[in-house]
């Protein structure tokens, strides 16, 4: 196992850069999950560990040695497709060494790493099976055999669990994480879905436009985001945001609909900077004296109740855990408790609650 060191890594193709020098570092064994939306450069930055895309410049180190000119083969990671990759001609067995036969490593060697990974993934009754006979979730769990077999310093996940449904991908979910909790390799690991990065890694990298926006624990990520970007990619439903003014006297909030919030913080602003309230949809109850809302939506989920609500000119959202039964226009108050607010700067985005820089 080692550690991974991304420094001041750009990458350009022609005049058009879509990696803007990325510093990453990432400890031995640590769970690292890049998130982002389509087109931010993750995957981007995957291939260029695993050396499938060339670095323009700065340096990749993996286990404290510089790999930008490493084949692919000598970087001694795995890497785990979207796609699974399998042979379909080769059977379970067949896919799963076939790295380690190209190698030319003695038979009992590779008998033995096919029949611990086997067990591992709970592959053993599947390994003369071919591909085409596998369910979505029992081809993925190969294709991480293949990776597991070669017991490499780095694991690289490119966005796995993609072509699974839902509950499959809740359960495949769990058994990365538990695999990785037995092996302790160090993985990186690629999606959009940032559920799956607050519920997998050790650490995030938020990514936008080629750029880190803000690395941290999940938790981290969660309760102190940087900018309005991460404070509305992380966490489903997303943080609301609501237009107005910051007033200096009195250290409140004024709305668009006038009202004006008691902050129990003093942001960093100015007298009546334009600024935006952030408050995420949880920490939003009903209140005998709040900001006035109409119903527009509920959707219950069982244990949970979404509910849409107009509130000046725009929508925000609250998820009650109890059980209300709302009519559409019907008339509410809700509140949040001063520590569950956040003030971002409404031009830049940037969170102006204190201790809360890049």
């Amino acid at each position: 196992m080692a550690g991974v060191r991304i420094s001041r890594v750009l990458k350009a193709y022609g005049a058009l850069n879509v990696l803007h020098g990325v510093d990453i570092d990432i400890a031995d064994g640590e769970f690292v999950v890049l998130v982002g939306p389509s087109g931010c450069g993750k995957s981007t930055l995957l291939r260029m560990v695993a050396g499938l895309e060339s670095i323009t410049s700065g340096t990749i180190a993996i286990g404290g040695k510089v790999v930008n000119n490493l084949p692919p083969k000598d970087r001694d990671i795995a890497m785990v497709f979207q796609s699974y990759a399998l042979y379909p001609h080769k059977t379970v067995a067949e896919n799963m060494v076939f790295a380690l036969r190209l190698q030319k490593r003695p038979a009992d060697f590779i008998k033995q790493r096919l029949q611990t990974a086997a067990e591992t993934l709970d592959l053993v009754p599947y390994l003369d099976r071919y591909p085409r006979q596998l369910s979505g979730g029992q081809r993925q769990r190969v294709a991480m055999g293949r990776a597991i077999v070669r017991d490499p310093q780095v694991f690289l996940f490119d966005e796995p669990l993609s072509n699974l449904d839902a509950k499959l991908r809740v359960q495949m979910r769990k058994e990365i994480k538990e695999l990785h909790q037995r092996l302790k390799t160090t993985t990186i690991y690629v999606t959009h879905d940032q559920v799956e990065a607050m519920t997998m890694a050790d650490k995030i990298v938020v990514m936008q436009s080629g750029k880190v926006e803000q690395i941290g624990t999940p938790l981290e990520l969660y309760d102190r985001p940087v900018n309005t970007f991460v404070a509305t990619f992380i966490g489903s439903p997303s943080m609301n945001l609501m237009k107005g003014t910051y007033a200096a006297d009195g250290n409140l909030f004024v709305s668009e609909a006038g009202d004006g919030i008691p902050l129990g913080f003093e942001p960093e602003a100015r007298d009546g900077q334009a600024v935006l309230l952030g408050v995420r949809p949880e920490h939003l109850s009903l209140a005998d004296d709040g900001l006035q809302a109409t119903v527009n939506v509920t959707e219950p989920t069982g244990s949970e109740t979404m509910v849409f609500l107009r509130y000046g000119n725009g929508e925000i959202v609250s998820l009650f855990s109890d059980r209300y039964d709302f009519k559409p226009g019907q008339q509410i108050a809700v509140a949040a408790g001063a520590g569950k607010l956040h003030v971002f700067d409404a031009v830049s985005g940037k969170s102006l609650r204190p201790n809360m820089a890049v």
